[in-house]
C-alpha cells in the first residue's frame, strides 16, 4: 500500500521546484502558484550542501524531498 494523505508534486512540478531551489531562486508552488513554499532545513548562507531537503507548500500541502549534494561529487566515480 502507498502512503495515504500525503500530497506530492507531479514529477515535472517537482523537478522545476528542485531546480529553482538548487539555483537559489525564490520558491513558488508550481501546482497552486503560492509563494509560501517552506524549505527544511533552511538554506545556509554559504550555500554548502545539507543532505536531505524537503520543500512543502503551505497553501496546498504538496511536498517533495531530495538529497542536496555537492556539484561534481559524483563525477569522481567511474
Amino acid at each position: 500500500m502507498g502512503r495515504r494523505h500525503v500530497k506530492e508534486f507531479r514529477p515535472d512540478e517537482a523537478l522545476s521546484l528542485i531546480s529553482a531551489d538548487r539555483e537559489g531562486k525564490a520558491l513558488s508552488c508550481p501546482s497552486c502558484g503560492s509563494q509560501t513554499v517552506d524549505r527544511t532545513p533552511p538554506r545556509l548562507e554559504n550555500g554548502s550542501p545539507q543532505g536531505r531537503v524537503q520543500l512543502t507548500c503551505e497553501a496546498c500541502g504538496r511536498l517533495v524531498a531530495y538529497t542536496d549534494r555537492a556539484i561534481g561529487s559524483l563525477s569522481s566515480l567511474h
